[in-house]
């Protein structure tokens, strides 16, 4: 704790009241809960998890799953994988396209850090150029140090996020081919997320969605086996559609994380009924600072919390919230009663916020604080460092 502000630090042990704001906050029993529902879940559907530590940015955090049964973690950036084998996470996989040289070169220098502590690094790919320079970053690193470093590679297909990826079917058929020539590559399956399913509402929507995206997947994975090539893995699926890849029975790993914090966002879908009852376990505390007949203003603006998925909502412990959350800027919130209430919270008051998307928010923080206990009395337990705070490149 000695490299953390003073202010921080002597929070350990402290009650949840004297935490300053705003401030990150992480209630450490619901993180627990939501941490063993998706080790159970796991473990009776048969499947593996790996979840995505963009989620918190925390090799602890990531060590965690781990321990809890996650077989590794997954990031989308360079920078985010340094970060984790930086705090001894040595099981990763870039669920991304990597193409700059300056940064492969880093990541056939991970693989090489990996290794040395009996790990795996995998990576992402949707182009043949792709695999190339994969290909001679791992060349160029192996001549350098000597060592036959192998690095697993999936094939990306779009199964409808409509963002990285090659067509189902052929397109993946010929990356594999392609994989399969250079000898400091592995073929290692298929990264199959569906980003855009994890947000629809119904959970009807949600089937249609991954309905789809099941049959891609086999139809690519049918062509690259006429190949006699073997498909090891198909990774995919979010925490808004777990559930249905779990059962597929294609599926063979699932990257959700959101599920150990479950921002605002989530907190909208229908809930399908097989999938695990997630809490709500990442919050904004924030104080009121000014009072006003129709509204009033707390100190966490958009600065504190991300809201590219819309604004917090502010936690009630007991019922529906009474106050509503509006935008104010970068420093302030404004809260106004919500529907059928007239109340408003007193000067000084303390309020805690669910934010709308918790990666993005985590990324604002240099910490995050655990609290055992509950929000309303419970004591600071742990200070989580976001190692991969600004880890973009």
């Amino acid at each position: 704790m000695t490299s953390l502000p003073p202010h921080i630090a002597d929070l350990m042990g402290k009650p949840v009241h004297d935490i300053d704001t705003p401030a990150l906050v992480i209630d450490l029993d619901a993180m627990r809960r939501n941490l063993n529902r998706m080790a159970e879940f796991a473990k009776k559907h048969n499947i593996l998890w790996r979840p995505h530590a963009k989620l918190h940015k925390s090799a602890t955090l990531a060590k965690k799953q781990i321990k809890a049964g996650a077989v590794g973690v997954c990031v989308q950036k360079t920078a985010e994988a340094e970060a984790m084998v930086a705090g001894g996470v040595y099981n990763l996989f870039i669920s991304n396209e990597v193409i700059a040289p300056g940064k492969l070169a880093r990541i056939a220098a991970l693989v090489q850090k990996v290794s040395e502590h009996g790990g795996q690094l995998a990576i992402a790919v949707d182009s043949t150029e792709g695999v190339v320079r994969l290909a001679q970053a791992m060349t160029d690193a192996r001549a350098l140090n000597g060592v036959a470093n192998v690095i697993d590679v999936l094939v990306e297909i779009d199964v409808g996020q409509g963002r990285c990826g090659v067509e189902p079917g052929s397109e993946a058929v010929a990356l594999a081919l392609e994989i399969r020539k250079h000898p400091a590559l592995r073929f290692a399956g298929l990264q199959a997320y569906h980003g855009k399913a994890q947000h629809l509402r119904s959970a009807q929507a949600r089937r249609e969605a991954i309905a789809k995206a099941v049959d891609a997947v086999v139809l690519t994975r049918q062509l690259i086996e006429a190949q006699g090539i073997s498909v090891g893995l198909v990774t995919g699926a979010g925490t808004g559609s777990l559930v249905l890849e779990a059962a597929s029975g294609v599926y063979s790993e699932l990257q959700a994380g959101s599920f150990l914090f479950m921002d605002a966002d989530y907190a909208k879908n229908e809930r399908d009924a097989a999938q695990p009852q997630f809490e709500h376990a990442l919050f904004v505390k924030t104080q009121v600072i000014s009072t006003h007949t129709h509204h009033a203003v707390c100190d966490a603006g958009h600065k504190s919390h991300a809201i590219d998925s819309g604004m917090p909502l502010v936690h009630a412990f007991d019922s529906e919230s009474e106050l509503d959350y509006f935008n104010g800027g970068d420093e302030h919130g404004i809260l106004r009663p919500a529907a059928g209430s007239q109340r408003l919270p007193g000067l000084g008051q303390m309020l805690w916020l669910i934010p709308g998307h918790c990666d993005p928010t985590v990324n604002l923080h240099d910490v995050m604080i655990g609290v055992g206990g509950g929000l309303r009395n419970g004591t600071v337990q742990r200070i989580y460092t976001v190692d991969a705070r600004g880890a973009m490149t």
